[in-house]
């Protein structure tokens, strides 16, 4: 496996965005972009890309904004932006999908977007339909509207409060708080995380994880879950994209899976033509990392592997 790491300009006019490709030794048979979550950043998709890589597939992704390296000089770490910088953050993913077309023309494209990355994949694919052959969502969910409603209020007053761009333990309460509460007893305050006690240790002391996400990102997100919820926006979509939802069963982000099945039903009501839905037994929210991992990593490629068959590679605008 070949590893590249290089820059480009954000959609926010100012910062430099990390990215990386992961490449096989020999010819690319289809490329991946992963789309990480909160808190997190894309080198830790290294295992998962070494796996891919050696079944002729190129993974690529990048750091989002106010994450891993893609922190300005002075800037606010786990923060986006002022308001409609949710849109920087998909276009930034857009970006990274062009940069990749121009390596790799013609070749079969896929997305993949982990917890709040499945967020900005589900925007992705309604902003810029058609410009993958398929998406895997992993670790998503979707809270009821009059719960996201008053998120995003508490999170417009805390950012008023402190200032968008500061850590609100208030908002993190509201947005995490009832996450570890399903394994109690806790040996850590990110046991949802994973069943897995190795990866929530490696999680803890990695510098580059964790931390309390700001109020403004909050309210991006939020914000973000309630465009991705219309069914008028769902009809944007190409649906004739092959989805596959993926998570574990155990994952708070998804309600222990019926956040899942509500996001599976509305793509089937918008008219997505190929979609499909696997949940794990006993997986929490980083299936990538857990313990059989290997099982989910040979699901991914299987799904993959079945939409090759006569791609030529999406269209991009």
């Amino acid at each position: 496996m070949v590893c590249n790491e290089f820059t480009f300009p954000s959609a926010d006019g100012k910062t430099a965005i990390h990215a990386v490709e992961w490449l096989p030794e020999d010819g690319v048979r289809g490329v991946l972009q992963i789309s990480h979550g909160v808190a997190e950043y894309i080198l830790r998709y290294a295992p998962f890309a070494e796996y891919l890589t050696a079944r002729g597939f190129a993974v690529v992704g990048h750091d989002h904004l106010g994450h891993g390296e893609s922190v300005a000089e002075g800037g606010a770490r786990l923060y986006f932006g002022p308001k409609g910088s949710w849109s920087w953050v998909v276009d930034d993913i857009y970006t990274r999908r062009q940069l990749a077309g121009k390596r790799f023309p013609g070749v079969p494209y896929f997305l993949l977007g982990h917890s709040m990355g499945s967020f900005l994949a589900r925007t992705y694919l309604i902003r810029y339909p058609g410009t993958v052959d398929g998406a895997v969502i992993m670790g998503t969910g979707q809270q009821s509207p009059a719960l996201i409603a008053g998120g995003r209020a508490i999170a417009a007053e805390e950012s008023a409060r402190i200032g968008e761009d500061k850590a609100s333990p208030v908002v993190e309460k509201l947005a995490f708080g009832a996450y570890n509460k399903r394994f109690a007893p806790n040996r850590t305050e990110n046991d949802w995380l994973s069943a897995s006690t190795e990866n929530v240790d490696r999680y803890l002391a990695d510098p580059l994880c964790g931390g309390t996400p700001t109020s403004g990102l909050f309210r991006e997100m939020l914000g973000g879950l309630t465009f991705i919820a219309r069914p008028e926006n769902l009809k944007k979509m190409n649906l004739n994209t092959p989805i596959l939802f993926i998570s574990g069963a155990m994952d708070p982000v998804g309600d222990c899976g019926r956040g899942v099945e509500r996001v599976y039903r509305s793509f089937q009501k918008a008219g997505v033509r190929e979609v499909s839905m696997k949940l794990y037994p006993e997986l929490r929210h980083e299936i990538l990392c857990e313990d059989c991992r290997e099982t989910v990593y040979t699901d991914i490629f299987q799904w993959l592997e079945e939409r090759l068959a006569g791609k030529t590679g999406a269209v991009l605008k």
